[in-house]
């Protein structure tokens, strides 16, 4: 039967043999899997319990580089250990890697076996306990869209990033010909992803030659970002094992549609959705509409979490089913925030400003955030936003870069309140190194524009 494994029936399998390496993984800063691959029967006889990692882990960028600045790991204090807690309900088969199994690790301090308030997985927990000391849990569902290419990462990379050539050849959205071409790694991504225990719904074909969406079913909060993360990491691997690179970069190209991750909420109460009333004209309850309010009034302060890279800013543009704009509308994908389910059981709130780049834990935690300070302070939800939101000059503006976004975070009180300064601080440190290390870079475009003419 797929799904998670127990500690027990792990051991059983590692006994007869079936199992015989376990990875355990730690989520980092950019919601990738780091880690260690252990023999199973260690793992199984003492790792179950603890292991270690280099702090540095949780204050790296995408090269991995040990960046400068960070108050909770630099070189002054020599980048010790932390310990990764194995969560032991997150067992799971790894089936397209041979006798492989996986566990999701907690990260704690090496001293005091507390969490480490920065790890991405306590900060949405963090979240989850003030939801649920208001009587609440999230669930939540993210669309996942990614590029394929026909070429390997390896042979991507020899060429310089150079030249790069989709697996397909045409706008590919719902097409059932073309997405049978991509197949090959599309089954393999479905089929194994499901028989890891993630409620895989379907792939599908996006908007752009060579693009991809995921959908996985909704689940508690937690539960959710452990799926796109898993998703995310296999889609990679799959993709290699079949000669192809998959690449979650937000905008990979100027002329061609970038790939978000959409995120879909809604809280309840008793195994009852409270975001639905009856009553109401949209089915909209107070309570959602006080959420859906702090989504949109603190837009401005989480946009990192939701665009944390220099790239991710390219994606926000004029008709191209990105949006510019942090209002809300019904059923209407220009908007920032689109109403899904009106007048139903199924009633949520699409978050649409996310790339495909995103954490989902921060995102998710980000937005929970918003939504609580929604409802604790009782906000007003404005009207609906009508028509094509692009042209809407009143509504209020997306961060239009990178070095906004982290402005905004630096100086969000309500972040800090909610988060810690400590929490803040550590990644509007991210997001300032990240635009120091763009800052060097001498582009393509700068050459050929100014090579002659300037």
């Amino acid at each position: 039967m797929p799904g998670t494994l127990t500690f027990e029936v792990l051991k059983r399998q590692v006994a007869d043999g079936a199992i015989d390496t376990v990875l355990a993984c730690l989520v980092d800063m950019q919601g990738r899997l780091m880690g260690k691959r252990f023999h199973a029967a260690n793992f199984v006889e003492t790792s179950f319990e603890e292991t270690h990692c280099c702090n540095y882990l949780l204050a790296t960028d995408l090269e991995m580089s040990t960046s400068e600045g960070f108050a909770a790991t630099n070189w002054r204090e020599g980048y010790g250990d932390y310990v990764m807690k194995p969560d032991l309900s997150t067992i799971r088969p790894v089936p397209w890697l041979e006798g492989t199994a996986m566990v999701l690790c907690d990260v704690l301090d090496h001293h005091t076996h507390q969490p480490v308030p920065h790890s991405p997985r306590a900060i949405l927990k963090a979240q989850i306990d003030r939801l649920s000391a208001l009587g609440f849990e999230a669930m939540m569902a993210t669309e996942l869209e990614f590029f394929l290419f026909a070429r390997s990462f390896a042979e991507i990379e020899k060429s310089g990033f150079r030249d790069l050539e989709p697996i397909g050849g045409y706008n590919e959205d719902y097409h059932i010909f073309q997405t049978t071409k991509d197949e090959g790694v599309l089954r393999p991504i479905r089929n194994h992803l499901f028989a890891a225990g993630l409620p895989i719904e379907n792939t599908k074909g996006e908007a752009e030659a060579g693009q991809q969406e995921l959908n996985i079913r909704y689940a508690a909060a937690l539960d959710c970002a452990d799926h796109h993360t898993i998703a995310k990491h296999a889609i990679k691997e799959i993709a290699w094992q079949q000669g192809h690179a998959a690449s979650f970069l937000a905008k990979w190209h100027p002329g061609r549609t970038g790939s978000s991750s959409h995120v879909h909420q809604s809280l309840w109460r008793g195994g009852e959705a409270a975001f639905v009333d009856a009553s109401d004209e949209l089915g909209m309850s107070k309570l959602m509409k006080h959420y859906v309010a702090g989504l949109i009034a603190y837009a401005p302060d989480y946009t990192y979490f939701l665009a944390p890279n220099v790239n991710s800013y390219k994606r926000f543009a004029k008709g191209t089913f990105a949006p510019t704009k942090t209002v809300w509308s019904v059923d209407n994908r220009t908007a920032g925030f689109r109403l899904c389910g009106a007048g139903t059981k199924g009633v949520r709130i699409e978050c649409r400003i996310g790339g495909s780049d995103l954490n989902p834990y921060l995102a998710q935690a980000a937005m929970l955030a918003a939504g609580i300070r929604g409802i604790e302070d009782k906000l007003e939800l404005a009207p609906p936003t009508r028509g094509d939101v692009y042209e809407d000059a009143s509504a209020g503006d997306i961060p239009q870069s990178l070095r906004r976004a982290v402005e905004n975070l630096h100086g969000s009180a309500f972040l800090r309140e909610v988060m810690g300064d400590a929490v803040v601080d550590h990644y509007a440190r991210a997001g300032e190194w990240e635009l120091e290390q763009f800052d060097r870079v001498v582009t393509d475009w700068e050459i050929a524009r100014g090579f002659e003419r300037a």
